[in-house]
């Protein structure tokens, strides 16, 4: 966040949150990021159907000898992925999958811990401020929640389909940044800093940048459930056309925007290019305008050509793990950055009360 709030022009206010509960926030950042690529890996493996059950105790776990890992593949056989896409696999094949959820599951419970364990000392010590006690709270029921949503994911590829739902795996992703966000964005406010002088000229254009962002994440979503990344790896025509035919050939025609592999991708790309467009006209403002944030928005307009570069690099390979999972932390990197630009622009007023 430094390198980007270094030219806000703010000046901290007298009571900042501890600098041990803002270390904490930011770990628990850290290990969200984590989690969101090593379920891209897990997505892009095609390994997030090999455990077929639900257990948040046991499943912690893994199978431990000959006996059990045969078990676990006998039950991953009696599901429609196994018979239609990897039958005849063998149990070495199995376990790099399995690998990568029990990897990816085992990840969410360590999260809770690390969050569980520190909220508890900080309270016996009564370190957490009172406003600061219901956004942890909200931190932890998301958390959860997250975790059941995923089950749910699983869940819809487990019977009459090869894959999970896309919408419930756009769901899942867009549940990960919004818990990202919202402990990114509580770890900003702990830093009692008060708002840019010049913060009105950019915050709108800072928050309808962040919310293009954060719908364009959900569409990447959509990309990866429909596997429409694997088709159409030309740019910037596609299918030989700048826009495609047949984009509206599902009837009723809205279905097409979430089921229809062309128009799921070409509005990913559409999407990119406003978002690039809104990027440039929020620096050029505050730019014009002489703001000291002008600096910040030029990082964060550089980040999002290097993410739509990667993004087409990504696309004309055919998604190679490496790249799938490099474009999806140049998503978290934007969609960070922005926020930090945001909480410059908005500031803090904890000393008064206020959040």
């Amino acid at each position: 966040m430094s390198a980007l709030t270094a030219t806000a022009g703010h000046a901290p206010l007298r009571e900042p949150v501890s600098l041990a509960i803002r270390t904490w926030l930011y770990f628990l950042a850290a290990l969200v990021v984590a989690m969101i690529l090593v379920g891209g890996a897990t997505r892009l493996t095609d390994s997030g159907l090999s455990i077929t059950e639900w257990k948040p105790i046991t499943g912690a776990i893994p199978p431990l000898g000959e006996a059990q890992w045969l078990a676990e593949f006998e039950k991953y056989k009696q599901i429609p992925e196994y018979h239609l896409i990897n039958k005849g696999m063998s149990l070495a094949e199995f376990k790099l999958i399995f690998w990568w959820e029990w990897g990816h599951r085992l990840l969410g419970r360590l999260i809770g811990i690390a969050f569980f364990i520190p909220f508890v000392f900080f309270w016996i010590r009564k370190q957490i401020p009172a406003w600061l006690m219901p956004r942890l709270i909200v931190i932890f029921v998301l958390g959860g929640l997250q975790g059941a949503l995923g089950w749910f994911m699983v869940m819809s590829g487990l019977v009459e389909r090869v894959d999970v739902s896309q919408y419930r795996l756009a769901a899942h992703l867009g549940a990960a940044f919004v818990i990202l966000g919202f402990i990114l964005w509580t770890a900003y406010r702990c830093s009692g800093l008060r708002p840019a002088q010049d913060a009105a000229v950019g915050r709108r254009g800072a928050m309808i940048l962040g919310t293009a962002i954060f719908v364009q994440i959900l569409l990447g979503a959509l990309v990866a459930g429909l596997d429409a990344g694997m088709t159409y790896n030309t740019w910037p025509l596609m299918d030989g056309r700048l826009v495609p035919g047949e984009m509206f050939m599902s009837s009723p025609w809205y279905i097409n925007l979430f089921e229809n592999v062309r128009t799921v991708q070409f509005d990913h790309r559409v999407i990119a290019y406003l978002v690039l467009g809104m990027a440039v006209v929020h620096t050029a403002r505050l730019a014009a305008a002489g703001a000291a944030q002008a600096r910040a928005a030029v990082i964060i307009a550089g980040l999002l050509f290097a993410q739509a570069a990667l993004g087409i690099w990504t696309l004309l390979a055919v998604v190679p793990l490496e790249l799938g999972l490099a474009h999806q932390f140049g998503a978290v990197v934007a969609f960070a950055a922005v926020l930090a630009h945001l909480a410059t622009l908005t500031g803090t007023e904890q000393a008064q009360g206020t959040s």
